[in-house]
């Protein structure tokens, strides 16, 4: 059986201009893999409607889920939320059940629930809501794309809200052997060991350290028996 397949769309001028560096896509891929669904592709646009538009149709349509980080808080520039609308041509207006979580969260706080603060209550018609147990503001998924914030401690919290939902495939495994030798002489035998186990995926990641070099090879598969088959052949070949 097939995994779903997954793509994770990074939204923000803060991101490609250096300024933030992204973890979110680091903690997707590895709570993807447990639950089984691979993720095949990032993508990185500014905060300008027509890059995020033209992106989130394009995901959708080529992957089982999209996972989208930032610009769903209250200021100018998170517009996320209207894209995503527009990318699927709903309505989008401020939802009761998403006014009440703000409006208990900020009763709570003895601060006013305003515009800025009511503005991370719309939502697109037709999505449904996405609990954010760290600062309460609701992600949303509409069709098979799921809008998160992008500040690390809530798109985590959100991921947590969702997975749940999501149906899986076979978690993907790994196994590595490092290789005290040059890739030169051992890429002939590496591609000899792909041919031979077409359903792994043989990866070769060079190290220098110390005045030794080498590669760490890792081979990952959801096949535990055909992995460890073919990591006893790698290490006959390259014993250590």
């Amino acid at each position: 059986m097939t995994n779903p397949t997954a793509a994770m769309l990074v939204i923000g001028d803060e991101i490609l201009s250096g300024r933030t560096r992204d973890a979110n896509m680091y903690h997707l891929a590895g709570q993807l893999t447990e639950q089984g669904i691979d993720l095949k592709e990032v993508r990185v646009v500014s905060d300008d409607p027509k890059a995020i538009i033209a992106a989130v149709q394009s995901l959708s349509d080529s992957y089982t889920h999209v996972f989208t980080s930032g610009g769903i808080g209250p200021t100018h520039d998170d517009i996320t939320a209207d894209c995503i609308a527009k990318a699927f041509g709903v309505h989008i207006n401020v939802r009761d059940d998403a006014r009440a979580i703000l409006q208990a969260h900020y009763d709570a706080q003895k601060q006013p629930l305003n515009e800025a603060r009511l503005r991370m209550a719309r939502i697109p018609v037709g999505a449904s809501l996405i609990d954010n147990p760290v600062s309460k503001a609701p992600g949303f998924t509409l069709k098979n794309v799921h809008v998160m914030a992008g500040v690390p401690s809530i798109f985590q919290a959100m991921t947590a809200s969702v997975l749940p939902s999501l149906t899986g495939g076979q978690p993907l495994i790994s196994q590595t052997y490092r290789i005290e030798r040059g890739e030169g002489d051992i890429a002939a035998p590496l591609g000899a060991l792909a041919e031979a186990f077409p359903e792994l995926s043989i990866g070769c990641y060079p190290f220098q350290k110390d005045g030794l070099f080498g590669a760490n090879v890792v081979i990952r598969g959801t096949d535990s028996g055909m992995l460890d088959q073919a990591m006893a052949q790698l290490k006959a070949e390259f014993p250590s």
